[in-house]
């Protein structure tokens, strides 16, 4: 029985529907999605996730847009993947990094964190108006299992850090900030390497990492890391793209 069959045998969830704006992946396109409020029954949330939707604060939420499927929920087989020459140079390169697990309680030197790689990497963003109590409601307002990975260097300096949710089959990588001064450390890949390593090392199946859009700059960087599957019409399959 695929995901969406058993979702259909709870009680109706209250969906809502967004406005159309602007697609952030593809030029010319709008971007519609269907959200349902988890806080009361935060139980769905691992079954709603395997059925490609993705958690922000007590949201969960996937796209809808008319005419269009490009958004391809995306997971890697945590037990297959190895990584190829270029990310186990990338795994060198930050080989001096200390990771810490962290609780879902933001602290001044996250937000001054968040607020550099905001500036550096997306000023015109959608994010790029978020507020303080923006971003402790984005790591705060949780309803399931959530918690900070943190990234310091050999002098004790945060570089990065990886909003992660815990689900039954894996780990869910919601959003990651770093140091953008450190572009040559190429942090983003290598934090999802070390998440990848930390969901192996809890033998958890899955590492989710949002959705992958074929041809998008935004979102290309995902396709390094496999084996995974796409969720497409109704159920998970290998990505062979």
């Amino acid at each position: 029985m695929d995901q969406d069959k058993r979702l259909h045998q709870l009680p109706p969830l209250q969906m809502r529907l967004s406005m159309r704006s602007d697609c952030p992946y593809i030029s010319g396109r709008t971007e519609q999605r269907v959200a349902v409020d988890i806080s009361e029954n935060p139980a769905l949330h691992d079954e709603l996730a395997r059925a490609g939707f993705r958690r922000v604060e007590n949201w969960v939420y996937k796209p809808v847009c008319p005419q269009c499927q490009a958004c391809l929920p995306w997971r890697v087989d945590t037990k297959k993947f190895t990584p190829g020459r270029n990310l186990a140079r990338i795994n060198r390169a930050n080989s001096d990094l200390t990771r810490s697990i962290g609780t879902i309680r933001p602290t001044n030197e996250q937000y001054r964190l968040f607020l550099a790689y905001i500036k550096g990497r997306h000023h015109d963003g959608q994010m790029a108006n978020m507020g303080r109590d923006d971003f402790i409601a984005m790591i705060e307002n949780s309803p399931i299992e959530t918690f900070v990975m943190n990234y310091r260097d050999a002098e004790g300096r945060l570089v990065g850090c990886v909003l992660t949710d815990v689900q039954e089959d894996g780990l869910s990588a919601v959003y990651s900030f770093f140091d953008p001064s450190e572009a040559s450390r190429s942090l983003g890949t290598y934090m999802i390497l070390d998440l990848l390593k930390y969901t192996q090392e809890r033998g958890l199946p899955w590492l989710y990492l949002g959705y992958f859009v074929s041809g998008s700059q935004k979102m290309m960087y995902k396709s390094r890391f496999r084996p995974a599957e796409i969720y497409l019409d109704g159920f998970w399959q290998p990505y062979d793209g």
